[in-house]
């Protein structure tokens, strides 16, 4: 297989990507991975993406994203990458779940995050049904009713506080007795009366029917377990970029995050492009993925025919 560019990534930031590389008759190739339309298909309503004031289904936006790269001449490839050899100026190369290898004079890098959970079976089973991992994109689903926050950085003071506009109450469960957020951040949760602080305590367990009821959680000192009433668990854990494949290749940042030049999409390899949350560790919308993903396109496309 061999394009003048691939497109790794098959969510808001690569599709969109596509849409723009193939009205520039780039006719890119999408390596879509497991989940083609990224995270968004595993959520339900999306409230917050322009031009859908009566929400939308997060899989419908995606399939939607997928039909307009392919109407311009995008090709989607439902492939892993297991490998991957960069070289300054290209050719690219990616070695495929099916042992293909592909081969391309741009790339573009939309490969993502993850968030991180506690892994307990009942945050999958709860998915969608109480359980997020983004207060900015669910926080409004929850008016008038508890929520609890797990978490002890700045992510979790910034959900904690966030929730705090819709909720009746929010619950914040940390670990340890004291936060690792900044101090102004930590102080201005503290002061906060709609939260409530559990110190030494983890989250053992999710319960509920249908739909989550509430949290148990165990504290690690005492060894006292407690269940808290609350509709809505916010895992404020941080994410994990999914850019294991290309470290030792591209510069990084401590976390793993890839590091662009400027306010490009440029990455520290000349004919490698980035756009998503693999490279976006403080937005981490889809809004901001698909507008990163228009970006690299044009990059790409200006870098190809330069």
């Amino acid at each position: 297989m061999k394009n003048d560019l691939i497109i790794l990534g098959g969510g808001a930031a690569g599709l969109t990507a596509a849409i723009y590389a193939s009205r520039a008759s780039l006719n890119p190739i999408v390596l879509a991975g497991p989940l083609p339309g990224g995270l968004l298909t595993q959520t339900t309503d999306v409230e917050n993406f322009p031009g859908f004031p009566d929400a939308v289904n997060g899989y419908e936006l995606m399939f939607k994203f997928q039909q307009q790269a392919e109407k311009f001449g995008a090709k989607i490839v439902n492939e892993t990458v297991q490998s991957v050899k960069l070289t300054e100026g290209g050719p690219q190369e990616l070695t495929l779940g099916s042992g293909e290898v592909a081969e391309c004079r741009a790339l573009i890098i939309a490969t993502g995050a993850a968030p991180r959970w506690l892994g307990l079976p009942s945050e999958e089973k709860f998915l969608n049904k109480g359980v997020s991992a983004c207060a900015t994109c669910d926080g409004a689903f929850y008016r008038n009713v508890p929520v609890a926050v797990v978490g002890g950085g700045d992510s979790a003071m910034e959900e904690a506080t966030f929730l705090t506009r819709f909720a009746s109450e929010v619950h914040l469960i940390h670990r340890r007795d004291a936060f690792r957020a900044s101090r102004i951040m930590a102080e201005r949760v503290k002061a906060n009366p709609k939260i409530r602080i559990h110190w030494n305590s983890t989250v053992t367990e999710i319960f509920g029917d249908a739909e989550m009821d509430g949290v148990e959680i165990r504290n690690v000192v005492t060894g006292e377990v407690t269940r808290i009433p609350c509709k809505g668990y916010f895992a404020a854990l941080g994410h994990v970029p999914n850019t294991g494949l290309f470290k030792g290749q591209l510069a990084m940042n401590e976390a793993g995050y890839i590091e662009l030049k400027g306010a490009s999409s440029y990455t520290s390899v000349t004919g490698v492009f980035c756009a998503g949350d693999c490279a976006d560790h403080v937005y981490r919308q889809a809004i901001t993925a698909a507008g990163m993903g228009a970006r690299a396109a044009i990059d790409a496309e200006r870098w190809l025919v330069g």
